[in-house]
């Protein structure tokens, strides 16, 4: 009588599938995947898939939702606390450059694809986007507040979520142009949160030291 195979656990045969699909997402498409295509991919049977995660729909909120975990993890996990304000938001762009670099096909996921397919899976993407929003508004927030024992309340609230909506949106835009490549080659993590730092930290650290860009009248 032969041996019979190892069983392989739920959740290790999950993640096999949540892996197929997020390559074959990246690579084909949110509308163009096939449940057959992944299947094959995962080297289950497609019935195993459905009755794993339920649906092409579920599965690819699966996905969306596996990725966004593990992006907004490394960010959190890299930046340095205690550290100098730049150093704390050079880790934190270093931690997301890094992650996104290394997990190209999650990004792509995450950036090109669930946001533009539409309702429900945009609201996922926006829901990440929040938090990472919320931790930068923190980060800043904290830094200027350090910077500046005089800066009043108001101006933190006032100014320090806009500017985390703007580093958050150009760390996007870049990471997306990162990760379809240069003409002379794809750029590293760290070469691209140095490109982002010299784009934003000059202006960030005048702004916490009460050096201010003025309109000159015309």
């Amino acid at each position: 009588m032969g041996v019979q195979g190892k069983r392989v656990p739920r959740a290790v045969r999950e993640q096999q599938m949540l892996d197929a699909a997020v390559a074959i997402f990246a690579r084909r498409g949110y509308r163009a995947a096939s449940m057959d295509e992944i299947a094959v991919a995962a080297g289950v049977s497609k019935p195993l898939v459905y009755l794993y995660l339920n649906s092409k729909d579920d599965l690819f909120t699966a996905c969306i939702r596996r990725e966004a975990d593990a992006l907004k993890a490394a960010v959190r996990a890299s930046v340095e606390r205690g550290a100098p304000a730049d150093r704390q938001l050079w880790s934190g762009l270093l931690g997301f450059f890094e992650h996104t670099a290394a997990h190209p096909d999650g990004w792509t996921v995450l950036y090109s694809q669930a946001r533009t397919v539409g309702e429900p899976f945009a609201d996922e993407v926006a829901a990440m986007r929040a938090e990472i929003v919320a931790f930068v508004t923190e980060l800043i927030g904290a830094a200027a507040l350090a910077a500046r024992a005089d800066c009043p309340a108001e101006l933190a609230e006032r100014e320090v979520a806009a500017l985390a909506h703007a580093l958050v949106g150009a760390a996007e835009s870049l990471a997306g142009w990162g990760s379809r490549g240069a003409a002379d080659g794809r750029q590293s993590g760290k070469e691209l949160a140095a490109t982002l730092m010299n784009f934003a930290w000059a202006g960030l650290d005048n702004l916490m030291n009460g050096r201010r860009w003025e309109r000159h009248p015309a």
